[in-house]
């Protein structure tokens, strides 16, 4: 008897699962929410079981639907990677690769990337904004093949990195926000008496990651890079923006760097899994290692 729960099935909870909420994941799948919506209910009729908990507000999923999504990941993850071991193995470029990002970095810096390997491949691109420890742990579980990010303190043993750049980070907040009221040093004392923009970390397994968050600190966490400068520009609060991207809202009068903090500086690498490399992956490596500049 063959099984009702199909990939496509395992993909649609995954989405609902990471993004939240049945619209934006039908969103991401570029699908209406609606259809969704059947396909959910037509699996749980197949199945004589409830995978979402719909008593509350939000649908939520319930111990069965959970056990589904989770085990159900572990068989996404072995059909990418068959699909891609077969392709690479057929004609030594993978059919699809993976580069995961921190939300800091803006995305525009991959396009060059991506139109050069057009030119040589057909592999297929996916770039997956991470936040924090949801960047590492892509790479420890394979949903991302290639990473760049901030360099952290300890690297896992299994990986290999390069650094490829550098990012100044400023303090800002709105021209409005009465931080620029205070006077003396802007150290942690005086930090943790004003709100933080937070991004929300990407981990799904791994324990959260933060930076520059006090533990007595009020916090705001956002779920994106944009809400977080959306966020700054509206006054709801202080935070770090890479000089690129604050530069230009405290030229317009936006954002003011915060008076008495100091600039920091980053080191952003790329890293990958030693033991996985295929010609795509070694391609863009070669290519970023080349000709990374930060924009």
């Amino acid at each position: 008897m063959q099984s009702p729960i199909t990939l496509e099935a395992l993909h649609i909870l995954d989405a609902i699962d990471r993004r939240g909420s049945f619209a934006s994941a039908a969103h991401e799948l570029d699908r209406a929410p609606s259809s969704l919506s059947y396909q959910i209910q037509k699996l749980e009729q197949d199945l004589d079981m409830t995978i979402f908990d719909r008593s509350g507000h939000k649908a939520t999923f319930t111990a069965a639907g959970r056990l589904i999504l989770e085990q159900g990941r572990s068989i996404l993850a072995a059909t990418d990677k068959l699909v891609n071991d077969a392709s690479v193995l057929a004609n030594g470029w993978e059919l699809d690769i993976t580069l995961a990002f921190d939300g800091i970095i803006p995305v525009s810096n991959f396009f060059a990337m991506i139109e050069a390997l057009s030119m040589v491949s057909s592999t297929r691109v996916r770039l997956q904004e991470e936040i924090l420890a949801g960047c590492w742990e892509s790479l420890a579980s394979g949903r991302s093949d290639l990473l760049v990010c901030p360099k952290i303190e300890s690297l896992p043993i299994d990986v290999k990195y390069e650094t490829i750049g550098s990012l100044e980070m400023v303090w800002v907040a709105a021209a409005s926000h009465y931080v620029h009221k205070r006077a003396g040093a802007f150290d942690e004392s005086a930090r943790e008496k004003y709100r933080i923009i937070a991004i929300a970390d990407t981990a799904r397994e791994q324990p959260a990651m933060s930076i520059n968050v006090l533990h007595k600190q009020p916090r705001l966490t956002v779920s994106n890079f944009s809400a977080k400068v959306d966020a700054l520009r509206a006054g709801l609060g202080i935070g770090t923006l890479p000089y690129s991207v604050a530069n230009p809202l405290i030229e317009q009068g936006e954002l003011v760097q915060i008076a008495g903090s100091q600039t920091q500086s980053i080191d952003i690498i790329m890293a990958w899994k030693r033991s996985q490399i295929g010609e795509a992956k070694s391609w863009c490596i070669q290519f970023l290692k080349k000709h990374w500049q930060m924009k």
